[in-house]
């Protein structure tokens, strides 16, 4: 059942409060008093009404003043005013309309007509709040039709750009294999087989990652939560990435308590853990260390580091990690990234009911975490 208007009437006279009472009380109105300026004020900030009957002739602070001051104020300024008057000069009811009243209604009071008046703001006010209410869902289905146009041009984007760029190699390579001569040099040949399986795992690091996260958008990735020894997942993954470490010379570094655990899909922690370590190796310089720790640091609750030697992240783009349009960025070693990996690590992690973060100084390496739940 929709609630009755409230209305605020403000006259210093009894004799007319009784008689707006008895009017507007037979309609079901919810009614306020107040008998000076002050008091009126102080009702409508306490508890904004729908709809003001003002009189203009009040001790103290006078119903001019109270309009200007509610049209000074933002949050009170689009209450509708209805000033009462015994005047009938047309000096007193202009004042009134330019101070940003809507209406005004003059003693003694005509039932019909006050009713008519009353209505009719009430209905103008509710139909207000009709449209700003529609507009503000236009406005946000319209943002959400912008943001899934923008992430549809970054999948296009990438689609396009890196997966072309890396079968151009694949490409090449493989060509150059063919190729050879039937003495090839065995240690120019090792070099080209180690990068044709290097540029094979970044592919299938990217189509991984590009396919969980087009389920994210669509909605189609759910989380499965079971309980899972962190141990062995960050053991797992480290080992996918050995080779892209040997590759710059950096040792990962690994001190994770056996019998710690988190409750969360394996199957997304796998992915978040696969990303940031790969993204450790990829902005450490040769000869540096990527560390992976875990550490209960709440009953219920779990923080996995990842923290690198690297070169660093400069503090104007630390907010823009984990957004979809940010630009291509390039490891130590010329390695390319989109910055895929790291929003799909955000709402991966944020399906499992934990939160990622990152600390970092330009020249001092970067440390990522992310917290999980030990339990349901």
């Amino acid at each position: 059942m929709k609630k009755k208007p409230t209305i605020l009437i403000a006259d210093d006279n009894p004799e007319n409060l009784g008689v707006l009472a008895n009017i507007l009380g037979k309609s079901g109105y919810n009614l306020i008093f107040a008998q000076d300026g002050a008091m009126a004020l102080a009702s409508i900030k306490g508890e904004p009404p729908d709809l003001i009957l003002l009189d203009i002739m009040m001790p103290g602070i006078d119903g001019f003043e109270v309009c200007r001051q509610l049209k000074q104020d933002a949050i009170l300024t689009e209450i509708p005013i209805i000033f009462l008057t015994a005047k009938t000069e047309k000096e007193a009811v202009i004042a009134g309309l330019e101070l940003g009243a809507v209406d005004y209604v003059t003693k003694p009071f005509n039932q019909k007509e006050l009713l008519t008046r009353v209505n009719t703001q009430l209905e103008l006010q509710a139909a207000k709040e009709e449209l700003r209410e529609a507009l503000a869902v236009k406005e946000e289905a319209l943002a959400a039709k912008k943001e899934a146009l923008a992430t549809k041009d970054k999948l296009f984007s990438i689609i396009g750009h890196d997966l072309g760029n890396l079968f151009y190699g694949l490409q090449g390579l493989a060509e150059l294999l063919v190729n050879e001569g039937t003495q090839p040099d065995i240690k120019e040949r090792k070099a080209n087989l180690q990068l044709l399986m290097q540029l094979a795992s970044n592919g299938y690091d990217l189509l991984t990652n590009l396919l969980n996260w087009s389920k994210s958008q669509t909605g189609r990735l759910q989380a499965e939560p079971t309980t899972i020894i962190l141990r062995e997942s960050i053991c797992r993954n480290i080992e996918l990435q050995h080779d892209k470490a040997d590759s710059k010379g950096i040792e990962i570094v690994s001190d994770v308590d056996e019998n710690l655990s988190v409750f969360t899909d394996i199957n997304m922690l796998d992915t978040v853990f696969r990303n940031l370590i790969s993204n450790a190796i990829k902005f450490t310089e040769a000869s540096g260390t990527v560390r992976v720790t875990a550490e209960q640091i709440e009953d219920n609750l779990v923080e996995i580091s990842f923290a690198d030697t690297g070169i660093g992240i400069k503090p104007e783009n630390i907010d823009k990690l984990f957004q979809v349009n940010i630009v291509h960025t390039f490891g130590t070693d010329g390695e390319r990234g989109n910055g895929l990996g790291l929003v799909l690590c955000k709402e991966l992690v944020e399906k499992c009911a934990g939160t990622i973060g990152v600390e970092s100084e330009v020249g001092k390496g970067s440390r990522f975490y992310v917290r999980l739940q030990t339990r349901e």
